[in-house]
């Protein structure tokens, strides 16, 4: 097995050359860092090449004002599947869970709030100060979410059940046909122990806009305000839009050490997820390299991919490909043209890639002093921060954004120096192209950034002045910088027609593609975005089944 390493030196490069490995993995963002850990438990020599000087991809710890660390992209976590967790023993190689309780604080220009967690007796106190009947109805609310919750699950764990694609034995057929049956029967079964009311209102979900949804539970609007973000959150739909209804599911979706519908911060930042993935697969024998960018995908004279071009010329042999990066940049840009057929770089260009979506991190000298909440005791800084305004029209950004705050300092003492703290604020919504202006001109960035301070001033007096240092990631920085398609931190749209069977396109939802020896491992596959891991841990299981399907 090769020996454990990491490195950006010439003698890290040097040792890519040294062999014929039998994985490679572009991209070391914490799907591909899970894929390469699994490859090397099962046995293969695997290699993982990154671009930047750093690994994580979005799932990454950078200190860019001094003492200040911020979780650049990704802010929390609840989503990282808890096979990963368990699998890779991710406790031992680092990784820290913090809950958070109360979950989110959402402040009102009128003096009122409300805060919101895990105990039902908070939830009832907090709604009842707005409406009795949302109060009763919001424990009814969240155990639908967790039911239909419970059907989604074993979704998320396994390849979705596609058609051989190519040519296959008679064996592979029938293997495939018993395969997919199965599926089907076991999601046939859950689907029915549900009951025909759970389901209808399941396809409500499915199909619905997310206002309809709230509307129809709830009736204060605060309160529906809140949930509503869960709906948009990185897109560029609107709560009205069929279809944003179902990701109301990510309130309920996940867990932080078995207590389900909690969502956390990571000591150290969100790098110490990808660093702790990092340290499983070099223990497991994978060798890491970083400043190793790809320029592009070698493919051999009998149509199949047999390594990779780096940046500096260096080429990397291996027959087992896993990228990690968009469906559009591996497809559009490193795969040589005219390897993949027509109807599927089609398919591929014209995906949804937009985002509205902008990260400002920010570094202040004081907490925010919400003017709503002099009374509850620090309560309003642990969990996410809902300013919820106005969405952006005629590809202007919004002048009122909805914005989400986190603070996770509060929580981790590691991210920042004593008395001062990390802001995260995630903010939509922001076009790629603004019509009035353009995101390269450092006035019209500042001018937004400040817009947002001061929005955020009329909830806490005097954030602003608070405000030691920023960095700030609009959707071409985050295209540029962390390799996010048109800054979608999906890596494409979450939308019903881009999920399961469907995503990345139709036909090649299983992490194969139409180049054999290459596949998607990243969020661009099934079941999706967010720190989740499901995508590298599903394409590696069929990489190392293939493997052996070879070597037989």
């Amino acid at each position: 097995m090769w020996r454990r390493s990491f490195g950006t030196s010439s003698h890290a490069v040097d040792a890519l050359k040294e062999k014929k490995w039998d994985a490679l993995v572009i991209g070391s963002g914490h799907n591909g860092l899970t894929a390469a850990a699994y490859l090397a438990l099962g046995g293969l020599s695997v290699a993982v090449l990154e671009r930047r000087h750093v690994i994580g991809g979005a799932a990454v710890t950078e200190e860019l004002v001094p003492g200040f660390k911020f979780s650049r992209c990704s802010y929390l976590q609840s989503l990282l599947r808890p096979s990963v967790i368990s699998e890779l023993e991710l406790a031992r190689h680092g990784l820290k869970l913090l809950k958070r309780n109360p979950s989110s604080f959402t402040p009102c220009l009128d003096g009122r709030y409300l805060l919101l967690g895990p105990t039902k007796v908070l939830n009832h106190r907090e709604i009842s100060k707005f409406s009795k009947r949302d109060a009763d109805a919001y424990p009814k609310y969240e155990s639908q979410l967790e039911r239909f919750c419970t059907l989604m699950d074993p979704l998320l764990d396994s390849s979705p059940p596609e058609s051989l694609q190519g040519i296959s034995s008679l064996q592979d057929r029938l293997k495939n046909k018993v395969h997919n049956s199965v599926f089907w029967t076991r999601l046939l079964h859950q689907a029915a122990s549900l009951g025909q009311k759970d389901m209808v209102d399941f396809m409500d979900l499915l199909l619905s806009p997310a206002s309809k949804v709230l509307n129809n539970w709830f009736e204060t609007d605060v309160l529906k305000a809140t949930l509503a973000t869960d709906a948009v959150i990185g897109s560029t739909a609107s709560v009205n839009t069929p279809g944003s209804g179902y990701v109301l599911l990510h309130h309920v979706m996940g867990e932080t050490d078995g207590d389900h519908g909690i969502w956390s911060y990571v000591e150290g930042g969100m790098g110490s997820v990808s660093m702790a993935i990092g340290n499983a697969a070099r223990e497991a024998g994978a060798h890491i390299v970083t400043s190793a960018g790809v320029s592009q995908l070698i493919v051999d004279d009998s149509g199949k991919a047999n390594g990779v071009l780096l940046a500096d010329g260096t080429v990397v042999q291996s027959s087992n490909i896993l990228s990690n990066a968009t469906p559009y940049k591996t497809f559009m840009e490193l795969v040589p043209q005219n390897v993949l057929p027509d109807d599927f770089t089609r398919s591929i260009k014209y995906s949804d890639y937009s985002s509205g979506t902008t990260k400002i991190n920010v570094a202040v000298d004081k907490l925010p002093d919400f003017h709503c909440c002099k009374s509850i005791d620090g309560l309003q800084y642990t969990g996410t921060i809902h300013i919820a305004c106005q969405d952006a029209v005629n590809g202007l950004p919004s002048r009122r954004p909805v914005i989400e705050m986190t603070i996770p300092s509060i929580l981790d003492k590691t991210i920042s120096p004593p008395g001062k703290h990390v802001i995260n604020l995630f903010i939509q919504y922001t076009p790629y192209n603004p019509s009035d202006g353009s995101w390269d001109d450092p006035v019209y960035r500042e001018s937004f950034a400040q817009r947002c301070f001061n929005l955020i001033d009329e909830y806490a007096p005097g954030f602003s002045s608070s405000v030691i240092g920023y960095d700030m990631l609009t959707p071409p920085d985050l295209e540029r910088e962390i390799g996010l398609t048109g800054g979608n931190i999906f890596h494409g749209a979450m939308g019903l027609d881009s999920l399961f069977l469907m995503r990345p396109v139709k036909g090649w939802s299983n992490y194969r593609t139409p180049l054999p020896g290459l596949y998607l491992c990243g969020s661009g596959a099934h079941p999706g975005g967010g720190v989740m891991g499901a995508p590298g841990r599903n394409a590696a299981k069929l990489v190392l089944e293939d493997f052996k399907k070879k070597m037989n």
